[in-house]
């Protein structure tokens, strides 16, 4: 059994404990922003002149799960297959997920504008064919935005989504942007706007039918908390969102934690530090509480001294909260 399937039954039987918490790294930025979400080939200078190629991103990839400490590995089918092929899953406890669809609002190209209109469903991945690759779950993504016809059709092609899901035995776990194009939504209005959105969407599915838990993004304290204390069957997972800072990085774990979330599904988060490695084994820390936010840059920066890499921030930058929802709860 995978890890991740021993926390999240765990977490269903109200026996949550230290060291639950899922850790995710979402590496399926080939399904949007494509060749430039692999990162930059840095130097341990820090400078870079050109973006990681596949075999150097499939490097990466398996560098962390061979560390053993995420739970889920989030890829493209591609991907996948690629790592199987180098035997990147044999007797790993990491779980192999895919990107089941990759909707407009992720189509961030370089000189690309398709996220400035409200998002479109589209599917790449075949449910059947990721199942042959070894994989029985999935990443499903919507984003509502009061727009009635675009969500009218985005909820049609994620219930035709769910039957071919069904058909081949295939689960998902259902992610939910903010809106990339809000229709008459004061920004006051979007935390309680998505909760309700995700909500409804799940009210009329069987537990067989439903996602395995969500992925959305920090509204911030009281959006969350409201969300997780609804219904407690639903599991929430936070999406990490820009690189920010490393303190951004570390504080959201532990808010997102306190406030009751119970996944972390990161990726620029962890693909854009100066040492991915590094950054996944402080994320754990403080997860399980074993440093706080502060306390984990401050060893992550001791880390890159003793490694010979130099920061992209110095400490005393990198160690400030920059983001304003977690400024505010802090």
């Amino acid at each position: 059994m995978y890890r991740m399937d021993e926390k999240l039954a765990r977490i269903r039987a109200g026996k949550y404990g230290k060291g639950d918490f899922i850790i995710a790294d979402a590496k399926d930025g080939d399904m949007g922003p494509s060749i430039n979400s692999s990162g930059p080939h840095r130097a341990n200078d820090g400078s870079w002149t050109r973006y990681r190629t596949r075999a150097e991103f499939l490097d990466k990839i398996q560098a962390i799960i061979e560390q053993d400490i995420v739970d889920i590995m989030l890829t493209s089918v591609s991907n996948l297959e690629a790592l199987n092929a180098r035997g990147v899953y044999s007797n790993s406890r990491v779980k192999p997920v895919i990107r089941a669809n990759d909707a407009t609002d992720c189509w961030v190209f370089r000189g690309a504008t398709y996220a400035a209109e409200p998002s479109r469903p589209f599917r790449t991945a075949n449910p059947a064919v990721a199942k042959s690759l070894g994989t029985d779950l999935g990443l499903y993504s919507i984003t509502f935005n009061n727009d009635l016809d675009a969500d009218y059709f985005s909820l049609e092609e994620f219930a035709a989504f769910r039957e071919d899901a069904l058909n081949n035995d295939f689960k998902y776990f259902l992610e939910v942007f903010n809106p990339n194009c809000p229709v008459d939504l004061a920004p006051e209005d979007i935390p309680g706007f998505v909760n309700d959105a995700m909500i409804r969407c799940l009210a009329g599915l069987s537990t067989r039918e439903r996602p395995e838990f969500l992925k959305i993004p920090y509204n911030g304290p009281a959006a969350l908390e409201e969300l997780a204390g609804y219904d407690p069957s639903v599991i929430v997972g936070i999406l990490g969102g820009g690189a920010g800072t490393t303190r951004d990085c570390l504080e959201l774990i532990a808010q997102i934690e306190r406030y009751g979330a119970r996944v972390a599904l990161f990726g620029r988060k962890i693909n854009l530090a100066d040492d991915p490695l590094e950054m996944v084994r402080m994320m754990r820390a403080v997860a399980d509480g074993e440093l706080n936010s502060e306390q984990a840059v401050r060893e992550y920066h001791g880390s890159l001294a003793r490694s010979g890499i130099t920061p992209t921030r110095a400490l005393d930058e990198d160690v400030q909260i920059t983001e304003a929802v977690l400024k505010a709860a802090a």
